[in-house]
């Protein structure tokens, strides 16, 4: 695995520090129970740690304010791509590393499947580290019966496959993309105006990128189709989506660099997509929303003032 990291000071990355680590273990939560929600299963995928892309402080939110009795971790986790050039590890991307292994000791079901970014991990599939099963991929069965296939889904993208190093080229690309949205995203925040995705814009405007997603989307239901399952669940291409396919029912969980979002199932089996920006936007709104005032007239009766 060294081969994916450059030389750094441990003292860089509190990760390391067992004693720090213990003690955000056992540090009590900062949302109570009652404004959490609870999902029967949990996947987010592509929130590339290590990256100046991911949305740490959105996907912090998230995991603060949800649980789950299984949580999937779709691939894409770390970004080992970017790590290997340069070494870039905020104490946010610790927050949420300490928080997943959290849910693990107390009971939470992880299954993290490896993507193309983080694929040196690959080699420990079949392994179990600290309440953490590493897979290749996984069958996950619904409330209502349902047999989804859950795998990363670089296997299924044309250029990656064919021309590696294309895919890097078109990586260095995508990450000066980054770069550019994560400074409107500032320049925004400093307005107090929400998060908005430049890339994610840009994607659904561009018939190529359109037309990919489309083929993408069509050969992972048709894969999932020949393994005898009733749908699949993916990330690898930053899109969040549901569509049924021929009687194949498409999930795309999305990422934690562009979309923020999320895909959840409740007790009785229904999937949706959480679009976190939104949720937490929402939340804002209501929390900032001037509250009523209510005197009592003169017979007694309240009224707003």
């Amino acid at each position: 695995m060294a081969k994916y990291f450059p030389p750094f000071n441990k003292a860089d990355v509190p990760l390391l520090d067992v004693d720090r680590y213990e003690a955000r273990l056992k540090r009590k939560p900062s949302v109570s129970a009652s404004e959490r929600t609870r999902y029967r299963t949990i996947w987010i995928s592509d929130i590339h740690l290590g990256t100046r892309g991911c949305n740490a402080d959105l996907l912090i939110d998230f995991l603060d304010h949800v649980d789950s009795d299984t949580l999937y971790l779709v691939g894409d986790i770390i970004d080992g791509w970017r790590l290997k050039k340069k070494f870039f590890w905020p104490d946010g991307h610790n927050d949420i590393i300490w928080r997943i292994l959290k849910r693990a000791r107390r009971g939470t079901r992880i299954v993290y499947i490896p993507g193309n970014h983080d694929e040196m991990f690959r080699q420990f599939t079949g392994l179990n580290f600290g309440g953490v099963e590493i897979r290749r991929s996984a069958i996950h069965e619904t409330a209502d019966g349902r047999r989804l296939l859950v795998l990363h889904g670089d296997e299924f993208d044309t250029v990656m496959l064919a021309h590696r190093w294309l895919a890097v080229i078109g990586d260095a690309a995508y990450v000066s993309l980054m770069r550019v949205n994560w400074l409107v995203n500032k320049v925004r925040n400093w307005f107090d105006l929400p998060y908005w995705s430049l890339s994610k814009m840009a994607k659904h405007r561009v018939k190529n990128a359109v037309e990919f997603i489309g083929r993408y989307e069509e050969t992972v239901a048709k894969a999932a189709e020949s393994r005898g399952v009733d749908g699949v669940v993916c990330g690898h291409i930053h899109t969040a989506e549901h569509r049924v396919i021929k009687g194949v029912e498409y999930y795309n969980d999305g990422d934690w660099v562009e979309g923020c979002t999320a895909l959840v199932e409740c007790d009785d089996g229904t999937m949706q997509i959480l679009h976190w920006a939104d949720e937490v936007n929402a939340r804002k709104g209501r929390e900032e929303r001037p509250a009523r005032l209510v005197s009592v007239d003169g017979n007694g009766m309240d009224q707003a003032a």
